[in-house]
């Protein structure tokens, strides 16, 4: 029997004459417990919308781990904007659920994810689009964060030629994105804590970005960061023993690379929010992730013009034109934190320190790739 336990309430249930196994082959009853996270749970704070998902998410789980006939293998764990179960399939192969929140930035992941085919980012095994609910392929829990930043900067920059194929119609337009942005941008108030001359260049060229052929075109990620590329599962180092009747080698071979340090090929993208879009857009997520490392050094700006160049060189992308988005990305990347303030119905002047430190993070990237 399957227990959908969240705290502070009674544990919802799946009859036993719903069990998600035949009778044969498995165990007859799925003595499973799913605790939906607390932390998880609180995103209820968030409005409207997230309390009635929240509402409707424990017998959404129950639903698909029953019609789907998964068997859950370990504790559930969740991101911004989605809950993941861990399971095994039918035929015993491990996978996650993910059960999303509905919002526009990831209506159209699965077909993403199908175009991908496993080549650089993780299968689609089933989606159930209407229910927001995505079967995928395991990877291992490690990702990007673990690994020295300018070497994930190549895998990343590695992978893009995998994940940017022709565009499919259903997608997004980056370019009417850059005409929306631009409209914003040219509404934030005059007292707002960005300086005037990037608020300026950067609805300039969002402007010239959102009449550009070259704009659209590609798949796009959209939010390729270190903790949304994960190590893949599909490379398990075989144990094997030399043959007894086989002589001792005199010198020792180069060794393959370690389990625990995958090579490029070997990493996989999850959690895209695929718009038809210029690859060029690709880079900001890298810049302004693993922050504390680029402070740590005591050269911000040597910092992120490292690894600037390092994605630059590997990706063989025109250095004005990403510097360009760049510019473009940060500058909305603070927009959105006024934009949130106003809707919270509070003054520019009563942002917080954590407000304030991501608006100066954000000035910082893009004042660091225009010098």
């Amino acid at each position: 029997m399957i227990l959908i336990l969240l705290p502070g309430k009674s544990p919802w249930q799946l009859p036993d004459d719903r069990t998600p196994f035949p009778r044969t082959g498995h165990r007859s009853i799925v003595a499973d417990r799913i605790e939906i996270p607390a932390e998880f749970l609180s995103y209820a704070s968030r409005g409207a919308d997230w309390v009635t998902y929240l509402d409707r998410l424990p017998g959404l789980v129950l639903d698909i781990v029953d019609d789907w006939r998964l068997r859950v293998d370990g504790p559930a764990t969740y991101g911004h904007a989605s809950l993941v179960v861990p399971v095994r399939t039918p035929e015993d192969q491990p996978a996650m659920v993910k059960f999303g929140f509905p919002h526009a930035e990831a209506e159209h992941e699965q077909l993403a994810l199908r175009e991908w085919r496993g080549n650089g980012a993780v299968r689609l095994l089933r989606a159930d689009p209407t229910r927001w609910v995505l079967l995928l392929e395991r990877a291992q829990p490690r990702d990007l964060t673990t690994v020295e930043v300018l070497t994930a900067c190549r895998v990343v920059a590695e992978a893009y030629p995998r994940l940017h194929l022709p565009a499919i119609p259903q997608l997004r337009r980056l370019s009417a994105i850059s005409e929306g942005w631009s409209r914003r941008l040219s509404a934030l108030p005059h007292q707002s804590p960005i300086p005037k001359r990037y608020v300026e260049q950067a609805i300039s060229l969002a402007r010239d970005f959102a009449s550009d052929e070259n704009t659209d075109g590609r798949i796009i990620h959209t939010d390729l960061h270190y903790a949304n590329v994960l190590a893949s599962a599909r490379f398990e180092p075989e144990q094997s023993e030399p043959a007894a009747s086989e002589p001792a080698a005199s010198e020792p071979e180069q060794s393959e690379p370690a389990a625990s340090e995958p090579a490029a090929s070997e990493w996989l993208v999850i959690d895209p929010k695929p718009v038809s879009g210029d690859p060029h857009f690709e880079v900001a997520p890298l810049l302004w992730n693993r922050w504390a490392e680029v402070l740590a050094g005591g050269d911000a700006r040597a910092a992120i013009r490292q690894r600037f160049h390092t994605v630059l060189e590997v990706a063989g992308f025109d250095e004005d034109r990403t510097r360009d988005w760049v510019t473009v990305f940060e500058i909305v990347n603070a927009m959105w934190t006024l934009e949130d303030l106003a809707v919270a119905g509070r003054p520019v002047r009563q942002l917080t320190s954590e407000d304030r430190d991501w608006i100066t993070r954000c000035i910082t990237i893009a004042k660091a790739v225009q010098e």
